[in-house]
């Protein structure tokens, strides 16, 4: 764990030894406890750094809107170790266990109550479409139903939460590496690490039964496909300047949204770290709803999420944009 290779050397001040408390506690993974230590969220820490995002044009699968690579730099957070799964997402979608919210004081990252949350809509179908919900990846929602999940974990928890931008997902997924796995470039190895289209037997599996990343993440590559909080434009990564810090592409439109990982359905190439796939309105095109629900996607199966917790928790109303995508769904 990172924070046993910290040694600080404050001893001689108080303030000091304040600060090497806080700074060797921060970097410590923990497990979020939700409603009564019923649920279970695993946190692991990231730190924070440099890399090099995108992939060189003669990567094996590599992408027009994967370059030119770019040096970014990403402040720490930590990261879901697993895919958030239907056990916890459906309490979301209930919303039973609102009343056992933490409850808030002074020092509560967030300050919103569980029942000021816009919910999800009961879906008309069953979204998993019998592929398994006991700790299986929570499939299908839109991009603003992950946001608002977000948002109510936060309440329950008085911890803030958020999906990962971009830079932070592929940050995470790389995990120090700049090959075109985190494991390496030889995709004859992914089954160790990831569900694909050649071991998935056509559905998504339970979390964590792969082998993780450098950084203790499962699932990262395949499994399902991750939601992020970027607008997915094609050639953003062409107008920024070298060293660009914390990244963050805010859309205006519904679509496209950034999705990340590669599913239970895609080809190597679409599980490397540097490949960026755009949401579209065709993910509810047998949605019968009129208007078609904000909630979730009836032809997306393949689409899940993770969320982080930035190191630094950002003010009130920094937390609001982040939270605030009903008008752009």
């Amino acid at each position: 764990m990172l924070s046993t290779l910290v040694k600080l050397k404050f001893k001689s001040s108080f303030w000091g030894f304040l600060f090497s408390i806080f700074f060797v506690s921060a970097q410590e993974n923990y497990v979020e406890q939700i409603s009564d230590n019923e649920y279970l969220l695993p946190m692991q820490f990231i730190p924070g750094g440099n890399f090099t995002m995108g992939s060189p044009k003669f990567e094996v699968g590599h992408f027009g809107d994967e370059g030119p690579q770019h040096q970014v730099r990403v402040d720490g957070f930590w990261m879901g170790q697993f895919e958030i799964t239907w056990d916890l997402y459906n309490l979301f979608v209930s919303r039973e266990i609102d009343s056992k919210q933490v409850p808030k004081t002074s020092d509560s990252e967030v300050q919103i109550e569980a029942d000021a949350v816009s919910g999800a809509t009961t879906p008309y179908v069953e979204m998993s479409f019998g592929m398994g919900t006991d700790n299986f990846p929570a499939i299908c929602m839109t991009q603003l139903a992950a946001v608002k999940f977000c948002e109510w974990l936060s309440a329950m928890t008085g911890h803030f939460y958020r999906l990962p931008t971009e830079a932070e997902w592929e940050y995470a997924c790389r995990a120090g590496t700049e090959t075109a796995y985190s494991f390496g470039e030889d995709s004859s190895q992914l089954t160790d690490y990831a569900w694909y289209e050649e071991n998935s037997q056509d559905k998504y599996q339970k979390v964590g039964t792969k082998k993780p990343n450098p950084w203790g993440l499962y699932d990262m590559h395949g499994n399902v496909a991750e939601w992020t909080l970027d607008q997915y434009v094609p050639s953003v990564y062409g107008k920024r300047t070298a060293g660009v810090t914390n990244p963050l592409v805010v859309g205006e439109k519904v679509y496209p949204k950034a999705v990340r990982g590669g599913s239970w359905m895609d080809a190597p190439k679409r599980l490397r770290s540097a490949a960026r796939r755009p949401s579209s309105k065709q993910w509810k095109k047998r949605d019968p709803q009129i208007p078609k629900s904000k909630w979730w996607h009836t032809d997306a199966p393949f689409v899940g999420f993770r969320v982080v917790r930035p190191l630094k928790t950002p003010s009130i109303e920094e937390q609001k944009k982040y939270w605030k995508y009903e008008s752009t769904q």
